[in-house]
């Protein structure tokens, strides 16, 4: 299984669409056996292609910090799960996950207006 997390150095980004990369960790058995990296493109996550690319790369589980709804359904439709509300390190966020220590918050990033541009 690959789990990817939007990254701002080794920290899970708290906006999905603004992250510096994608840390993609390949899990076997609930252990972390490989780490790869993966640019992000410029703008908002639901409007890149970036799920496909996820899915493409064999992503199955995002862990992310903030995001919103538009990205979840975008992840959703191309078979990814989001798990939302991660914070610290991606490698520990995936860790507490694999551990079952890292429950999906609910909460979905508002940061759109109407006609859905970004307000950050």
């Amino acid at each position: 299984m690959k789990i990817a997390v939007p990254t701002n150095g080794d920290q899970v980004d708290q906006h999905f669409g603004h992250c510096e990369k994608y840390t993609i960790f390949t899990v076997e058995e609930k252990s972390i056996t490989a780490v790869e990296y993966m640019d992000s493109p410029a703008g908002c996550g639901c409007k890149s292609n970036m799920a496909s690319k996820l899915a493409q790369n064999g992503v199955q589980v995002l862990v992310a910090g903030g995001i919103g709804n538009g990205a979840v359904n975008v992840l959703a439709s191309n078979g990814i799960k989001t798990i939302k509300g991660a914070s610290g390190t991606a490698k520990n966020a995936v860790e507490l996950f694999l551990r079952g220590e890292l429950s999906d918050s609910g909460d979905i990033c508002e940061a759109h207006g109407p006609d859905h541009v970004c307000q950050h």
